[in-house]
């Protein structure tokens, strides 16, 4: 999940309690059962390998994978809004995420989009795994997670719609939602029989774009109300245009963005600011240890150096896994996970993309 009102990475062995809605929109009791929220990450579990037990197409360049645990024992909880972290058997290291019914806990549902331009991944899946197939897990992780609110927009394009399925599935009974599900075709689009079942339980409105064009954004969004919570997720083009209206509508906020690569702006920030980085110098306040961050070196590579167990994963700012407590001095965000909110009060950094501002940083190492 990205800017502009993303989740922070938090204590991942203390994920909160759940919430109750006491009142209606109307301002009436409202008689519905709790609605599950989290922090950003789920309960970290150890490296899972897990059996392939299912392989389902479900539509043009879109197949689905079932994960169990070859024991037969329940997987590990998750909440919607949650990836896998997927370990091919080829060494490459993809982030899927979750769909299904958080409630079932026999197996792990992913779905994933061929990308012959990718890669290779989605390509390996493809092709190469089959029923029985074993693969190397880690997670569940979640940086998208549904966030307290009276009512919810829900957006998806494309393979966006694995994660948010499950949010109108958990938000059913529970807060009003709309729906709005956009793809190219009717049959490129996953899961649309899933999505159509709910019509009854919130606004849903499904639109391939060869039968009735794109979604207006600037339509959906103007409606929102005060408390809204805006959740999206599918290609770069439809999330950096969320982005862009709900920053012109003053609703940025509001806004919970799931990327799997860096966004556009991320990657332009990275690259102006990298000329005129002269360098910084990080404490590790446990330790007291200093380390000089050169021009063109990482934070994250710079401080692996005397910190090789440090945990890392995507390098490119969209996972949260890297993210550090920061003590002292001003850190320079590049990540596509933090808030406007958050960067603003300099409290935490991903490390593998953000730098600084001031000569140093005191970190929570």
């Amino acid at each position: 999940m990205t800017s502009a009102a993303s989740a922070t990475l938090t204590d991942l062995q203390t994920p909160l309690p759940d919430l109750t809605v006491q009142h209606g929109p109307s301002g009436a009791p409202a008689d519905r059962r709790p609605l599950r929220v989290v922090g950003a990450s789920e309960r970290e579990t150890d490296t899972m390998s897990l059996r392939v037990r299912q392989l389902r197409h479900e539509a043009d360049g879109v197949v689905s994978m079932l994960l169990v645990d070859p024991s037969g024992d329940a997987v590990p909880a998750w909440t919607a809004g949650a990836h896998l972290e997927v370990h091919l058997p080829s060494g490459r290291i993809r982030r899927y995420s979750l769909g299904g019914d958080p409630d079932d806990r026999s197996g792990y549902l992913v779905a994933v989009l061929r990308e012959p331009d990718g890669r290779g991944g989605s390509v390996e899946i493809h092709d190469s795994l089959r029923v029985g197939s074993h693969v190397e897990v880690r997670g569940p992780r979640n940086n998208f997670a549904l966030t307290e609110a009276p009512d919810y927009v829900l957006i998806a394009g494309g393979i966006g719609i694995t994660p948010i399925l499950p949010m109108a599935r958990e938000l059913t009974g529970r807060r009003p939602w709309r729906l709005y599900y956009g793809g190219r075709t009717r049959q490129s689009m996953a899961f649309v029989s899933e999505v159509e079942q709910l019509s009854g339980d919130g606004e849903v409105e499904i639109r391939p774009s060869d039968e009735s064009g794109r979604f207006d954004l600037d339509s959906i969004l103007r409606s929102v109300t005060g408390e809204t919570a805006i959740y999206c997720c599918g290609p770069e083009r439809l999330l950096d245009a969320a982005q862009e209206t709900c920053s012109r509508l003053g609703i940025a906020d509001r806004l919970h963005l799931e990327r799997f690569s860096a966004s556009t702006a991320a990657r332009a920030a990275v690259v102006e600011s990298a000329p005129v980085d002269d360098g910084f110098y990080v404490e590790l306040a446990r330790t007291g240890t200093t380390v000089r961050v050169e021009p063109q070196v990482t934070t994250l590579d710079a401080l692996r150096a005397v910190l090789p167990n440090l945990p890392f994963d995507c390098e490119s700012g969209i996972c949260g896994t890297c993210e550090v407590g920061v003590l002292g001095g001003v850190p320079e965000h590049h990540d596509s996970i933090l808030s406007d909110s958050e960067r603003e009060a300099g409290n935490s950094m991903l490390v593998c993309v953000s730098r600084s501002r001031t000569p140093k940083l005191l970190l929570d190492l």
